[in-house]
């Protein structure tokens, strides 16, 4: 009977232990009380708690997490009621102060956060509300982290996710952003048409430019055949003149080396003479070495002119 007792009590002990063994995930920490006070926190590990003297308070995530709140209604410097909705990204960086700091923490910042866009948005008008986002965001960040550290929490980053203003500012803001983009087109047409004009007087220019180098290519080349086609003929009649001058001096070499006679001189004096006397010429000059023909060469005046030649 004893033993039945001891192994009975020993089933029991072994599934106390077993049923209060926890292991803690990662980025999870457990907030541990002992007889209702806090005892301490579990991080990720293995962990043992003494069965009915100690309990689990609360199980809390490390990771960071985003509160997103509804529109609250905003006046703004100038008296306009805009609804603004923010979002809050914050992450527990303390468990023991986030499970006794503060009741509901969640609806504590969001209280907090939208004291802190009332205080923030009432110094500002609507144009720099619209504009000012990050300022705002900034400020109201701030302002969170240092309330709320305390409560174990730090917030990371606070956005304005939307900022809606009246129904009748939001047509006249559509009518102004209308006009605006009305008129940035106007302005681009308008470069756009200048851009294309400064092209094409360009393209017109650059044609000019164009024909008007070909033009005077052109004009050169003209010049420079003309030039080469004179160089040319000049050559050719100095050629000519030169071929002339060698035949002429080719015969007298050949004339002297024949030591031609008296006879043969006299024919070639009066041969001369005669294609002198073929014109119109009635009076004809005639060397003395040839005097003694003079009366052949009169002959000859006369037959070729029909005229009596004048000595």
């Amino acid at each position: 009977m004893l033993w039945f007792i001891l192994g009975v009590l020993s089933i029991i002990i072994i599934i106390l232990v077993v049923v209060n063994i926890r292991i803690v995930p990662q980025s999870v920490a457990y907030v541990v009380e002992r007889l209702g006070a806090y005892k301490e926190t579990w991080q990720t590990g293995l962990h043992v708690k003494i069965p009915i003297l100690e309990r689990i308070a609360k199980q809390i995530s490390l990771k960071e997490q985003v509160a997103d709140f509804k529109p609250q209604p905003v006046i703004t410097k100038d008296n306009v009621t805009i609804q603004i909705d923010t979002v809050v990204f914050y992450a527990i960086t303390d468990p023991k102060l986030y499970t006794y700091g503060v009741e509901r923490p969640l609806t504590a910042i969001e209280n907090l956060t939208a004291t802190t866009l009332r205080n923030i948005i009432g110094d500002l008008e609507l144009d720099q509300t619209l504009t000012s986002r990050d300022t705002i965001n900034t400020k109201i960040r701030i302002i969170l982290d240092e309330a709320t550290d305390p409560w174990g929490i730090k917030v990371n980053r606070v956005e304005l996710k939307n900022i809606l203003p009246p129904h009748e500012i939001q047509d006249a803001m559509e009518k102004q952003m209308k006009a605006e983009r009305q008129r940035r087109e106007s302005i681009l047409r308008a470069e756009g048409e200048k851009a294309s004009k400064i092209l094409s007087a360009e393209g017109e220019k650059e044609k000019q430019i164009t024909e008007a180098e070909g033009e005077k290519h052109a004009a050169i080349l003209r010049a420079e055949a003309r030039k080469e086609a004179r160089i040319r003929e000049a050559e050719g009649e100095a050629e000519a003149i030169l071929s002339v001058q060698r035949a002429r001096a080719e015969a007298i070499r050949l004339i002297n080396l024949a030591a031609p006679g008296e006879g043969y001189l006299a024919l070639q004096s009066m041969e001369a003479f005669i294609k002198a006397a073929d014109g119109k010429a009635t009076k004809i000059i005639i060397p003395s070495e040839i005097q003694g023909l003079a009366g052949l060469a009169a002959g000859l005046k006369e037959t070729i002119s029909g005229a009596p030649p004048q000595v």
